[in-house]
């Protein structure tokens, strides 16, 4: 049996609607449980920042998150496919009509994903205070606690509404299904058989 981490919401969801297709039958997690063992996979549910962790640390066998999610975590995991669901970008974003000026001496940068953020900086040679936050993002630049944010968006409707606007693209991102280095040895057949017939639904 394979064990295969989700990350809470919209992804699980997605995720399991292609088992769904591929095995002709429903995957759902009842109430408020946690795992669901269906068609020969046991499914876990967890906080989509977790899901590399438990891949890495062989908690589960396979795991899919955003491709932000991974490189955040910079965990060691073999990535596997593309599941084209999840579409979203990772954006620098500033006050409406301000732009990133790289010969100011000092920016402060709110987020919640430091190490992107760190090495996106890092590769425009620009120096920068990068302030650890969890939430509420956009509201940092409105109350100059920070120049710009480095956040995610779907439709930059939210950044909109709260007075800022996305000034750069950081990258594209979309669920990835990976797998733990030991298990993809050990389980090598079941996973790449998965696959092949993951990739062959989304066509």
């Amino acid at each position: 049996m394979l064990t295969i981490a989700l990350p809470k919401g919209r992804i699980a969801q997605e995720t399991l609607a292609l088992f769904e297709r591929l095995f002709d039958q429903s995957f759902d997690f009842e109430n408020r449980k946690l795992i669901l063992e269906q068609a020969g996979f046991r499914f876990l549910l967890v906080r989509s920042q977790d899901v590399p962790t438990y891949v890495r640390h062989g908690a589960a066998d396979l795991g899919v998150c955003g491709k932000d999610v991974l490189l955040e975590s910079g965990a060691s995991i073999t990535q596997l496919l593309d599941l084209g669901i999840g579409r979203c970008r990772v954006v620098l974003g500033m006050k409406k009509g301000e732009k990133l000026n790289p010969d100011r001496p000092h920016i402060k940068v709110g987020t919640k994903m430091v190490e992107i953020t760190k090495h996106y900086f890092a590769q425009k040679a620009m120096a920068v205070e990068i302030v650890k936050l969890y939430g509420s993002i956009e509201l940092a630049p409105l109350v100059d606690l920070c120049d710009a944010v480095v956040d995610i968006v779907e439709t930059g409707t939210t950044m909109k509404e709260n007075g800022l606007e996305p000034v750069e693209t950081i990258l594209e991102s979309t669920a990835r299904l990976f797998a733990n280095p030991n298990s993809y040895i050990e389980h090598k057949a079941a996973i790449l058989d998965l696959r092949d017939r993951l990739e062959r639904s989304l066509g």
